[in-house]
């Protein structure tokens, strides 16, 4: 296990990765809507894509930790778009794979996941079913040996970039929760094909598509955690899936409030900076006191996490809180900024646009007070 000084010398290594390889460009990338394919390769000749898969396949084999300090850099920087590709592909593809599937399937996708080689993504989301996953219409039958997809999926971080994904079907519509099974889909199959580069509100810069999924063959041989145990799999995947989002979402707030900080040390107003008035100090010391407090707890979960004892709920009361906080902070800090703040020229606005999906992907804010509430009221 890494020492405190290991991880901070990996995390200088980071920031110094994402002001050599992504500043320079990030701007152009949001005008594009996508960031570079050799980018990916770029992160994974620089040791930054699933440093926690172990070495046998490629990985440092390090801890949950190691991996969330390239997500809080990330976010923390203003590249909340980077963050949320990089965490769909090192924090929830790369673990499923790991955790549920065979031998074959990790030395397929794993150590071209750590070099960047390939891309991963995740099928869940569908046109009618996002949140409701026992609503999804995407079919896998029984084919000979093997299954034949048929479907549709929307929403799909690194949708134009994925070389394999983790599917989410349906082989046994009549039996619920229990008949659902997850994939491992090569991109290459016939019969695969992507949508459109979906246009959003922000994260202009992740690749968030459409998949299509049209007599798709693929063998039992790619079914990932058991047929028919998908809902369970999933279930038990997404704490670490919501663990991630919590910690980018506090480091953003702090990157928000630092770069807040500076500008009101330097806007004059009235003969003097606006961090001398009141209302601003008092906005701030406000801000950072919720954030330090959410750190905290935050920090507690990772520890439970990479103790194997991170539960549902204390995954769900982080994201539900820190996301929250974040939408807060953006919107405070940005009106600090006045006039200037509604200028893309001043990244606190694309903070503000980047900080809205963070309380609907992994889970909606209302699912996550539902997971708490059943816990602490029952159903």
């Amino acid at each position: 296990m890494l020492d405190q000084n290991e991880i901070e010398l990996f995390r200088d290594n980071v920031k110094k990765f994402l002001e050599n390889e992504v500043a320079p460009y990030y701007d152009q990338w949001e005008k594009d809507e996508k960031f570079p394919r050799e980018l990916w390769n770029k992160m994974g000749e620089n040791g930054l894509l699933c440093v926690d898969v172990p070495e046998e396949y490629g990985g440092f084999g390090a801890t949950f930790t190691l991996s969330a300090v390239i997500i809080e850099e990330c976010s923390r920087a203003g590249y909340g778009a980077l963050a949320s590709n990089v965490s769909v592909h090192s924090d929830i593809v790369a673990p499923y794979i790991l955790h549920l599937g065979s031998e074959e399937q990790k030395q397929a996708w794993l150590p071209k996941m750590v070099s960047g080689e390939a891309v991963g993504a995740i099928g869940m989301t569908e046109p009618g079913a996002g949140s409701d996953l026992q609503g999804m219409k995407t079919r896998a039958d029984k084919d000979g040996e093997g299954y034949s997809i048929n479907g549709q999926k929307t929403f799909i971080t690194n949708g134009q970039h994925c070389d394999v994904i983790v599917l989410a079907t349906k082989t046994d519509p009549n039996a619920g929760s229990k008949g659902m099974t997850l994939f491992t889909v090569d991109c290459t199959l016939p019969g695969f094909s992507r949508g459109r580069n979906l246009e959003k509100m922000g994260h202009h810069a992740a690749d968030t598509s459409e998949l299509f999924f049209e007599d798709v063959k693929v063998g039992a041989d790619q079914i990932l955690g058991g047929e028919g145990k998908g809902f369970a799999n999933l279930m038990n995947e997404l704490p670490r899936e919501r663990l991630i989002l919590a910690l980018g979402a506090v480091a953003a707030c702090e990157g928000m409030i630092e770069r807040t900080i500076e500008y009101t040390q330097e806007r004059m107003a009235f003969g003097q900076p606006i961090s001398k008035f009141q209302n601003t100090r008092y906005v701030l010391a406000d801000l950072h006191a919720q954030t330090q407090i959410n750190k905290a707890f935050c920090s507690q979960c990772t520890t439970e996490y990479d103790k194997g004892e991170l539960s549902t709920t204390n995954a769900s009361i982080a994201k539900l809180t820190t996301t929250e906080l974040q939408g807060v902070v953006a919107d405070k800090c940005l009106q600090l900024f006045g006039g200037y703040g509604y200028m893309q020229e001043y990244p606190i606005s694309r903070d503000y646009v980047d900080a809205r999906i963070q309380r609907i992907y992994g889970g909606t804010s209302e699912i996550m007070k539902e997971i708490i509430s059943r816990d602490i009221l029952g159903r």
